[in-house]
């Protein structure tokens, strides 16, 4: 597997549907799961040990889920904060991380952006994926240019 798609809670399915679409899209494997930073912290270590290239790590408020599984593997984490009644708590909860446990992240519920973060850091490696985003950034050229 090479994505494997976080939520701190299954209210946040509307966030990783905009994820999980674009990874299908490019042809990405994924899977989804729901650990809660504050609630499961051993689900948290658990899955941030498996065998995921990378992680896209979901989550409102606090979201220190992000930050959370980053502390447990050296794979990249991205985090997307969820947008709610307290945005900014949950937007420098991830781009505040503390030095030597970075956490790249993406903006208010771009799920989709953080399918594609992640596409490119696969890319890196991954002909197929680099083709795939290739492709996607012409569709997108002719689309508004």
């Amino acid at each position: 597997m090479k994505v494997r798609i976080v939520m701190g809670s299954k209210s946040d399915e509307h966030v990783a549907r905009k994820a999980e679409d674009m990874l299908d899209r490019l042809g990405i494997d994924h899977e989804k799961v729901v650990a809660s930073a504050h609630r499961t912290p051993e689900k948290v270590k658990e899955i941030a040990g498996d065998d995921a290239d990378v992680f896209i790590a979901i989550a409102g408020l606090a979201a220190a889920l992000p930050g959370s599984i980053a502390a447990h593997t050296v794979k990249p984490v991205i985090g997307v904060p969820v947008s709610g009644k307290v945005n900014m708590d949950a937007i420098l909860s991830i781009v505040q991380m503390p030095p030597g446990i970075p956490v790249a992240a993406v903006g208010l519920d771009r799920g989709d952006n953080a399918a594609l973060l992640a596409a490119e850091i696969l890319a890196i490696t991954d002909e197929g994926v680099k083709k795939k985003l290739e492709e996607y950034r012409r569709e997108m050229r002719e689309k508004y240019v």
